[in-house]
């Protein structure tokens, strides 16, 4: 209790003494007590009607009233007011038969100690309730005035609990079509929108009853209105607290729409194939084209070339024009898999070309397997057959050896052909991007811009942060390099690592990274950072005494520092990847397993190598929106990885949506464009920790 606050007491007794007994004894226990002295019964009724009095002494060798009478005038005026029974001598069946009549508790006028931990008690007590009440109105209130909102409010509302609708509003009633309100209230909001929109829904109304979604972010959905009809809408969400738990809101944000011109919406669609929606050939090509232009912010710009097997034997089964639908079908599924970045395009026949960005060729060729996989579990409906079909899918990453978009097209087709004679329904990778000789030269050529590198001081570090989804304690980041060239731009690490891990030279630009990650903790915040090892530091016996000795020499708190191996690389290399481990865990530094997959139980290598995190490998998250397979993979993948204290990581993550079904499938961090674009750092690396490459190969030549 505080002794600045007053408290007004109401002293039930004949004789005024016991008003100063009382005053002084709450004094004493730091009490700022204002009593006012009740001699009779008719004083207690006009004292309780004009004062506010929040505790009754009532001494009850002194007071004409019996303690069930007080106890019948003051409920009149406030029955929360509590009331304590005093007298001379009091014993246990004094006491029982005081509070049976009412009281809270009957104290002796000689146990003054006792009076004042009474008293404290009390008035504690009545004051956690007064403030629960006044909390309890102010909820109602606000829920009042809510529903006030939502009913006069032209915006589609709808109030949710534990998953269950539990009101909307006239709006959220027209937008979906249905009669009445009836049919909503009490039935899962799940029921509303269409199945691939259910996990990141969930988890977007699981992340904002935590606390972890952001204000103002929106979700895209695929609704199922009443009609029949399904429209992707844009909602938004926002935790609201009443007197039966936390709800959250769900609002329909209002989507912006630009008035077209109708010559332009003509010649829009004049670009476009009206079966697949996509881009004629000749419209996409010129796409590509100006795209390959402009360097993505990161990964690589991929080819892929999907061609379905076997389309003469559907054409045959539901007919020629009903074989066009089941095309448009098809391109729907595809374009389902594509990400807000990639473009498409008819290429030829029932042919689909895309341009993706993704991390590598590797990805895209993956990407091109899921789609398989996918297709294999569709159905195709048209009039009255149901149909299944299969495809083959090409994929090339760009490269300087391409001398035209022809050649680039050209190699994407090969790998598809390449898939057609492995049998079909394969994805392709382009691995014959011309003879070694022409590798050899621009290898020569890219060893060249290399050195010059080197000399010059022109390699930097740039950093993507990891975002928690449960917590934002921990300050982390994944560093990434990049080169500058003669004209002052940055260049891709897919544009000159390939050539320097055919040419031995990534053990250097590992040390530099190391060297570099450093000094980018000793500038920054970071808690920790990501240092990605080539399998050439890997198998380098030198590689753990390197690190030590590095560590020693700058002081380092080692705790900062995660290498991260890719699992192919790990699995791999086995055994040296343990020996490094084995040096590195000693020194207190972590280890992260990146590119994670879930195709398969690959839980034995987190035993082998017990890694502190996994970052589940990027290329599956646009799949794993409305893949429900994949999202009870990742969520095994997850558990697995908890019951070994092994903290996940997804990669790319690029929207909402994936952010909302991470949070859902229980993964702890994400890193991608959503979070952030990667940002060049220590562009000055001029400094004692900031070494360059160069400076990094002469000290281990020497």
């Amino acid at each position: 209790m505080n002794g600045n606050q007053g408290i007004s007491i109401a002293v039930l007794s004949d004789n005024q003494d016991d008003v100063q007994l009382i005053n002084a004894s709450l004094r004493d226990a730091g009490h700022a007590a204002h009593c006012h002295w009740i001699p009779d019964s008719h004083k207690l009724a006009d004292t309780l009607a004009s004062e506010r009095i929040e505790l009754i002494v009532l001494n009850c060798d002194r007071y004409d009233d019996s303690i069930r009478e007080v106890i019948k005038q003051k409920d009149r005026y406030n029955p929360e007011l509590p009331v304590i029974a005093m007298q001379n001598e009091v014993g246990e069946s004094e006491m029982e038969a005081a509070m049976r009549a009412g009281a809270c508790d009957l104290v002796s006028t000689t146990r003054k100690s006792r009076l004042q931990s009474v008293v404290s008690r009390e008035l504690r007590a009545l004051r956690v309730e007064r403030a629960l009440n006044s909390t309890l109105q102010s909820a109602t209130e606000y829920k009042r005035q809510l529903k006030e909102h939502m009913a006069a409010s032209t915006s589609c509302f709808a109030i949710v609990q534990e998953g269950v609708v539990t009101d909307v509003n006239d709006a959220w009633i027209e937008k979906f079509k249905i009669s009445s309100r009836d049919e909503l209230v009490g039935m899962p909001i799940m029921d509303s929108f269409e199945a691939e929109s259910h996990a990141a829904l969930k988890g977007a109304l699981v992340a904002t009853v935590e606390g972890k979604w952001q204000r103002g972010e929106k979700l895209v959905a695929k609704a199922h209105i009443e009609s029949g009809d399904i429209e992707e809408i844009h909602l938004e969400f926002r935790r609201i607290d009443v007197d039966d738990g936390p709800c959250v809101q769900v609002r329909i944000a209002p989507q912006l729409k630009v008035a077209e011109e109708p010559t332009k919406l003509v010649h829009d669609a004049l670009k476009r194939d009206p079966t697949t929606l996509f881009f004629h050939r000749s419209q996409f090509l010129e796409r590509t084209a100006k795209r390959l232009q402009r360097k993505p912010a990161s990964g690589t710009q991929c080819l892929v070339y999907i061609k379905p097997d076997n389309f003469k034997d559907i054409r045959d089964t539901v007919g020629v024009i009903q074989s066009e639908e089941v095309l448009a079908q098809f391109a729907e599924f595809v374009r389902k898999r594509l990400q807000p970045r990639d473009v498409a395009g008819r290429f030829e026949g029932t042919s689909i070309m895309a341009l993706l960005e993704r991390g590598s060729a590797r990805d895209a060729q993956v990407w091109g397997q899921q789609l398989i996989m996918q297709l294999e579990k569709a159905t195709f409906e048209v009039g009255n057959h149901s149909t299944h079909m299969t495809c083959t899918v090409g994929a090339c990453g760009i490269s300087e050896m391409f001398a035209s978009l022809e050649d680039f097209v050209a190699a994407t087709i090969r790998a598809c052909e390449k898939g057609k004679e492995e049998g079909g329904g394969v994805s392709c990778l382009d691995d014959d991007t011309h003879e070694d000789t022409k590798q050899r030269e621009f290898d020569a050529i890219w060893v060249k811009h290399l050195k010059a590198a080197l000399m010059d001081n022109r390699f930097r570090l740039a950093n993507l942060p990891i975002a928690g989804l449960r917590s934002d304690s921990i300050h982390m980041y994944d560093l990434l390099v990049r080169m500058i060239d003669e004209q002052g731009n940055s260049v891709l690490p897919s544009e000159f690592i390939p050539a320097a891990e055919r040419n031995n030279m990534m053990k250097n630009i590992d040390r530099w990274m190391l060297a570099a990650a450093m000094g980018f903790c000793g500038e920054s915040n970071a808690d920790r950072v990501f240092v990605r090892l080539s399998s050439q530091s890997i198998t380098d016996a030198s590689t753990g005494t390197w690190i030590q000795e590095k560590m020693d020499e700058t002081g380092f708190d080692c705790t900062r520092l995660v290498v991260q191996i890719p699992e192919r690389e790990a699995a791999r290399h086995i055994k040296q990847t343990q020996v490094l481990l084995e040096k590195l865990k000693k020194l207190g530094i972590g280890f992260a397993l990146e590119h994670y997959g879930i195709g398969k139980e690959r839980f034995q290598i987190l035993d082998l190598l017990k890694p502190d995190y996994i970052k589940i490998d990027g290329e599956l998250m646009h799949t794993l929106l409305t893949d429900d397979a994949m999202q009870d993979a990742v969520r095994k993948v997850v558990e697995e990885a908890s019951k070994r204290n092994i903290k996940t990581i997804a990669e790319r993550v690029e929207n909402a949506n994936a952010m909302a079904v991470l949070f859902q499938l229980g993964l702890d961090f994400m890193q991608g464009h959503y979070v952030h674009e990667p940002e060049v750092v220590l562009q000055d690396t001029n400094t004692g920790v900031n070494r360059t490459l160069a400076e990094v190969s002469a000290a281990h030549a020497s």
